[in-house]
């Protein structure tokens, strides 16, 4: 990710470039971005930075990298970044403790955040759920995965309180499971892949395969929305145009995204980027519109996003389910609609 970094400083160091909303030339405005690396739904930052993008709308960007949503969520209550792409049960998190907006979705998770077990406990599991009480299940807490791990655990008929969850990072579990220390893990792509790859272990059940709609959020620090709402607009653009650029692009994409993965570490295959572009929907403009309008009820996103506060507050993890309403907003989309100028910008390349 070294270069990718040294890119996000680059930017830093200044660009004089056309703000599209105002048609005028004057300095980008620096934006502090967060994400997780080597993560499909990272990718429009990096095609944005490849591409030169960011200095189209007016945006400098100041990248900051985290293993995870919880310590990505955590630094943003401390102001170290602005806007930025991590987990929906990080985001929820993030709303009830520090104040954290989602702005959007980056993607639909829910094929993609899986239950996996080498092969003789495949075999096994497969063949009798309640195998798997008293087993260790290795995963990230307060993540996707957990949220997706434990959907499957009721899927299949098994009490939390019957396995142990063993807490590390995605990178501690490849290992862990790769040496032979570890049968059954709850991971997210790409390292689904690298599992399958590595130690051969197979899918025992994904978020997808219990119902349970696992959403990637777009967020925002409350103190940056109030500062600079116009800016968080044209991040939306930013990022909107990278997945509709993606979408009719979809062989050099893929290539990027290779070098993508590999700057942050991962070594992954052109079959498994084939799967990560498969499995992962994605959204416009109209799209996330649609998705967030809650003029008449609660809209999708808040119905996704209430089911994954319930999760976190049958696990402890929250004291009580915030309310959607209360930290999910679409004023920023609409922001981006209303702008002729930043509208067509995003959604350049959409498939008419």
């Amino acid at each position: 990710m070294k270069g990718f970094r040294r890119l996000g400083m680059t930017l830093v160091a200044g660009f004089t470039a056309a703000a599209l909303s105002s048609g005028g030339v004057r300095a980008a405005d620096q934006i502090g971005v967060s994400y997780q690396p080597s993560l499909y739904w990272a990718l429009p930052f990096y095609y944005a930075t490849q591409k030169g993008w960011w200095k189209e709308v007016g945006l400098s960007p100041n990248f900051s990298t985290f293993p995870a949503g919880a310590p990505q969520i955590a630094a943003g209550a401390s102001g170290s970044w602005d806007v930025g792409g991590t987990g929906s049960v990080p985001a929820v998190l993030g709303a009830a403790r520090f104040n954290i907006e989602t702005i959007g979705i980056t993607n639909d998770e829910s094929k993609a955040n899986a239950l996996m077990a080498t092969p003789k406990e495949y075999q096994a599991i497969k063949a009798d759920p309640t195998k798997l009480k008293g087993q260790r299940i290795l995963l990230t807490t307060n993540s996707t995965v957990d949220y997706a791990a434990r959907n499957c655990l009721d899927k299949m008929g098994v009490k939390q309180s019957d396995v142990q969850f063993v807490n590390l990072g995605q990178a501690q579990i490849i290992t862990a499971v790769t040496s032979g220390n570890g049968n059954i893990a709850g991971v997210w792509a790409p390292n689904t892949y690298t599992l399958q790859d590595r130690a051969k272990a197979e899918y025992l059940c994904s978020g997808a395969d219990t119902g349970a709609m696992v959403p990637g959020a777009l967020v925002v620090t409350a103190d940056y929305a109030k500062k600079s709402p116009e800016n968080v607009a044209k991040f939306l653009a930013v990022y909107l145009r990278g997945w509709s650029w993606a979408k009719s692009h979809q062989a050099e994409a893929k290539k990027m995204a290779l070098a993508f993965y590999k700057e942050g570490g991962l070594e992954a295959t052109p079959e498994a980027m084939d799967q990560e572009f498969k499995l992962r929907p994605v959204f416009s403009l109209d799209e996330q519109l649609k998705l967030m309008d809650n003029s008449k009820g609660p809209s999708e996103v808040d119905i996704w996003f209430s089911n994954i506060g319930k999760y976190m507050t049958s696990v402890n993890t929250l004291s009580s389910n915030p309310d959607p309403k209360s930290y999910i907003t679409d004023k920023y989309m609409k922001m981006v609609a209303a702008d002729p100028k930043l509208r067509a910008f995003a959604t350049e390349f959409d498939q008419k």
